[in-house]
């Protein structure tokens, strides 16, 4: 069944030890699978294994994977004792130079460029793993169904073009019959008729047209990745569809002819959308 490549899914979990986990999935439309992560430090040990369940729920688009850890970076205060000390040396210094009676105290030290810093506690990206696939997987979940309920629009939609492909063909089909049989009737010579049917005969091509749609719509219902192949045969019918207009010899054939180029150019649009 179609899928679509494009959607957005989210979960998050509270965790005692490190704090609110979110992992947000997002994908859009690409030729081959393209992942891209966004992972906080000390987890992109993680990115091998978090790819490898992407890969074996997505097989095509880009994908954005990105990872917050929130509240469970607790920061401790860094304190540089040895420029501390050349600090309060520098300043006792001063001090005497130019005779300066204030005293040194704890408000001028906290103040000091350097001597206090945060250092952030990271979370061992091991322990959380088994945390992080439960949520990676879940997020998964919502991100097929979510490509899949698009997907069955899309379905929809290409089935009702594909009909829609069928029958503008059976006008120009019959049309081009009524055409021929007038035009060839009033060819009087074997030569003529045969330098004719060469240059505006598109018989052959409206039955490889006719093959085309019609394995357009089988092909919608397989399973697993279908979009290159279904490009593919879009491709196919836009190339006959370009033949019978440019061999097309009477208005009405032409005008059917345009319309179905225009209803392929919109499925080849819209099948960039599919993975």
């Amino acid at each position: 069944m179609i899928k679509s490549m494009t959607g957005f899914s989210s979960r998050e979990r509270q965790h005692s030890l490190f704090g609110k986990v979110c992992v947000e999935l997002r994908t859009s439309n690409h030729k081959f699978l393209d992942i891209v992560f966004h992972l906080p430090a000390g987890c992109l040990s993680l990115e091998g294994r978090i790819k490898k369940e992407i890969e074996a729920r997505i097989k095509r688009g880009r994908v954005i994977c990105a990872i917050n850890i929130i509240g469970a970076q607790s920061q401790g205060v860094f304190i540089n004792k040895g420029l501390l000390k050349n600090y309060i040396s520098e300043l006792k210094k001063i001090k005497r130079r130019f005779c300066i009676k204030d005293e040194i105290n704890i408000n001028t030290i906290i103040h000091l460029p350097g001597i206090l810093s945060l250092v952030a506690n990271r979370t061992p990206a091991a322990s959380l793993w088994p945390h992080l696939k439960i949520l990676v997987n879940q997020a998964l979940d919502d991100l097929v169904r979510a490509r899949q309920k698009e997907g069955r629009a899309l379905y929809v939609y290409f089935n009702g073009r594909a009909k829609t492909l069928k029958a503008n063909l059976g006008l120009l089909t019959r049309r081009f019959k009524t055409v021929i049989k007038e035009k060839l009737g009033k060819i009087n010579t074997d030569e003529e008729r045969s330098v004719f049917l060469k240059n505006t005969d598109i018989t052959e091509e409206i039955e490889r047209l006719s093959f085309h749609i019609s394995h357009f719509a089988n092909r919608l219902s397989k399973l697993g990745p279908i979009g290159k192949e279904l490009d593919f045969i879009a491709q196919e019918m836009q190339r006959e569809a370009n033949t019978i207009s440019a061999k097309s010899c009477d208005v009405l054939v032409s005008a059917n002819a345009v319309g179905i180029k225009s209803q392929i150019e919109k499925i080849r649009e819209q099948l960039q959308n599919i993975e």
